[in-house]
């Protein structure tokens, strides 16, 4: 859950005891740089992380952020990890722990690492990094043993009392009742055998838990002696009726001391039917919360069929196994490595890997497909949130599977340049392009987000390249969609390097080239171009006379070129069926994309006449399908051009627009942008301190990113012009405070701030 600044895990069930650790803990993070909580599997670490975190929020300006280890596979992963726990999206070329360095170095916040016991040695080689050059930083740490970092305090975490203290009984009366309501410890006897469960199970809070989701089954006596015969009994490594789990597990990975929780999972297992214990291993796969529909792909086969994955599934939520938050499942990290024990011994981890891959890359499929559908921003955060298993099942493609790899590459990569994973997208698509010979839609696309990464990344000479040999690709195989994107590619690196009458001319050719519905040969219909000569068509009407002039000389020249007029007040087309409208709610990403090209073009060139119904077209075709990220751009350059055109109140309220479409994507970069044009028009409208209070806000977006503020060169005048408007109506001084105030708010409180539409005084 999101807490007043910062991201916390949400607390599901009742919280027992520990009130002398949360004290210890609370001193140390207020006294110590790092801190590491220790102790066995199952004791509650990870409980009284969030909880001592969640107390100490409000010291830390910056906020409190939790960054969960447990499904990482590979250290590679970690850095990636921890940058999205903490907000930033990177998109430059640097090294990634010096952007993140970077980042940290004037924060003041709280880091928590969860479960970071498998990667003891990176996360040490990080935190020393991060703790030297991030002063106001504080970290707290869970793990099974110390990270051995310098500086390190370590708070060793025991099990529940169980003599002369209520917590454990209390526990298990607890989750009891949160699994029958109707339960209680009332009858004769019930309260003393409850008793000798947590004393049997040494006040391990996993264990108890485990044992109370067992009731259901057993009365609390029943459930007692159980336990007690099952602890009492030795282990006979012969005897294959005993507890798997002992026969399985050694010592390193369960150290026997701590064999009664082991002992506990073990029944528990037992208590489970065969199909529930075969789920239970095939779910191991998954490193991210997941749905039925994901496991019924994953796990089914065999004797588990779909309706019967439905069904286990239900028993392992009912036995606390898995856990359920009211719309994902989740398998605790102790939980999930006894399955992948059981996932060994029964021979089907290579089996379970290729079903995951399969099932995600179909899900990247599924999400290229529906990118510019209603759904497009569910499958936006979906493809966000899998991250580590559509890593995973890249990883485990490029191994086994090449062209399966090579087509996911190219399908999730545009995504995961949105969501800011610039160097996975980046690092993936070179990866494939060198696993083996690629050809047709699978080729250009891997070119096509190589480019995209590259010109995220501020590498022109790079995405210039890409775009070059996408569309060389696209020519050789005739591929329109491709051809679209690959203008797209070179287009958007023209606009960035200063060159936008190139990418108007060809994004006008191809768009003709490209229209659906022409003949072969067929130079293309009026709606989007009415001359066969380059640079000479006009695709969505207007005068555009070639004397307009450029944007270099705008500041203080409010609607330089193009007057307000036209069927409304702000000179924006009026009806739906306004003319110069092309294509329909079922063109291509690419095309829409394209389209998009032409506007940036336009009013980059100073023919806000033409650029003004072309961007109003695009939006609304956008609007038809359900496509938020090329209308939320499109928003964007009505924003621009209202500015341009002495506009400043429309020029607010499409920034808006632009901004809450963005906020959705969780585009980063977008909201930089939107930010900076919002503050531009409340500067226009002189409002002075709240165009710098938001300009700053645009600011802390700029260093999310890793740049400083970036756009097409004619950002630079609006961006000015703003500053001197603003310094203009409220002095120089109230100005700084302002914008310093802008820049140190949270990010999501200043954008929250800047969405309230009005002057504010």
């Amino acid at each position: 859950m999101m807490t007043q600044v910062g991201f916390l895990p949400d607390e599901t069930s009742s919280f027992v005891g520990r009130r002398a650790e949360l004290a210890r803990l609370d001193t140390a993070l207020a006294t110590r740089r790092m801190t590491t909580l220790i102790g066995p599997g199952g004791v509650g670490k990870t409980r009284l992380a969030v909880r001592a975190a969640r107390a100490a929020a409000d010291r830390y300006p910056d906020g409190a952020w939790w960054a969960d280890l447990s499904p990482l596979y590979d250290d590679a992963l970690l850095l990636p990890t921890v940058s999205d726990a903490v907000g930033l999206a990177d998109h430059t070329l640097r090294m990634p722990v010096e952007a993140l360095c970077e980042w940290l170095s004037d924060k003041r916040l709280l880091l928590v690492l969860d479960s970071a016991e498998h990667l003891r040695g990176p996360c040490s080689h990080l935190l020393a990094e991060l703790i030297t050059t991030s002063p106001g930083l504080t970290v707290l740490v869970t793990s099974r043993q110390p990270l051995d970092t310098r500086g390190e305090h370590v708070v060793r975490i025991q099990p529940l009392p169980v003599d002369g203290a209520p917590d454990a009984l209390r526990l298990f009366e607890d989750r009891l009742r949160a699994a029958d309501p109707n339960a209680d410890l009332e009858a004769p006897g019930d309260r003393a055998a409850a008793a000798d469960i947590c004393r049997r199970l040494e006040g391990i809070p996993l264990a108890i838990e485990l044992a109370a989701a067992g009731i259901g089954r057993h009365t609390v006596a029943q459930l007692a002696t159980r336990i007690g015969t099952r602890f009492d009994a030795p282990v006979d490594a012969e005897d294959l009726t005993a507890s798997r789990l002992d026969l399985l597990a050694d010592d390193s990975l369960w150290p026997r001391r701590h064999r009664t929780l082991r002992t506990t999972i073990g029944w528990s297992h037992e208590l489970c039917t065969p199909l529930e214990r075969l789920l239970w291993a095939r779910l191991t796969v998954l490193r991210t919360d997941f749905d039925e529909a994901t496991a019924r792909e994953v796990c089914t086969g065999g004797p588990l069929t779909p309706d019967a994955v439905d069904r286990a599934l239900q028993g392992l939520v009912a036995q606390s196994v898995v856990q359920w938050d009211g719309t994902r499942y989740r398998m605790l990290d102790t939980l999930r490595e006894y399955g992948r024990m059981w996932l060994t011994e029964l021979g089907e981890e290579r089996a379970a890997a290729d079903r995951h891959a399969r099932s995600f890359l179909g899900l990247a499929r599924r999400a290229h497909d529906g990118w510019t559908g209603p759904d497009q921003i569910s499958w936006y955060h979906r493809i966000s949130d899998t991250h580590l298993d559509l890593c995973a099942a890249l990883d485990h493609l490029l191994a086994h599977d090449v062209t399966a790899a090579q087509e996911m590459a190219g399908l999730v990569g545009f995504f995961w340049a949105c969501c800011g994973h610039l160097s996975e997208a980046r690092g993936y698509a070179q990866r494939a392009l060198g696993a083996g010979p690629v050809e047709g839609a699978h080729l250009t696309r891997l070119q096509w987000v190589l480019g995209v990464a590259a010109l995220l990344q501020g590498d022109f000479a790079t995405a210039e390249k890409y775009g070059a040999l996408c569309t060389a690709t696209a020519l050789y195989d005739r591929d329109d969609d491709g051809m679209l994107g690959a203008t797209y590619l070179s287009g958007l690196t023209q606009l960035m390097t200063g060159e936008p009458a190139a990418a108007l001319e060809a994004a006008e050719r191809v768009l003709r080239m490209t229209e659906p519905g022409r003949a072969e040969g067929e130079p293309g219909s009026s709606g989007e171009g009415v001359s066969g000569e380059p640079g000479a068509s006009r695709p969505y009407g207007g005068s555009g006379e070639a004397g307009e002039p450029e944007l270099s000389g705008w500041p203080g020249v409010p609607g330089a070129s193009g007057e307000p007029g036209g069927p409304g007040e702000s000179g924006e087309p009026g009806g739906p069926g306004e003319s110069g409208e092309p294509g329909g709610s079922g063109e291509s990403a690419h095309r829409l994309r394209c389209r998009l090209i032409t506007v940036f073009a336009l009013t980059a060139l100073g023919r806000l006449t033409e650029s003004l119904p072309a961007a109003t077209a695009l939006r609304r075709s956008c609007e038809r399908g359900g496509e938020y990220w090329t209308r939320s751009y499109a928003d964007y350059q009505l924003a621009l051009i209202a500015l341009l055109q002495g506009r400043p109140e429309d020029s607010a309220a499409h920034a808006r627009d632009m901004l809450a479409g963005k906020h959705r994507l969780r585009d980063s970069f977008g909201i930089a942008l939107g930010l900076d044009i919002l503050a531009a028009a409340i500067a226009a409208q002189g409002a002075g301190a709240q165009a710098a209070r938001v300009y700053g806000t645009g600011h802390a977006y700029w260093r999310m990113v890793g740049h400083p503020q970036r756009g097409t060169p004619e950002l630079g005048a609006v961006r000015e012009n703003c500053e001197l408007q603003a310094r203009a109506a409220v002095g120089d001084e109230a100005y700084q405070r302002a914008f310093e105030r802008g820049q140190a708010d949270n990010a999501e409180v200043g954008l929250a701030a800047a969405l309230q539409s009005g002057l504010q005084p």
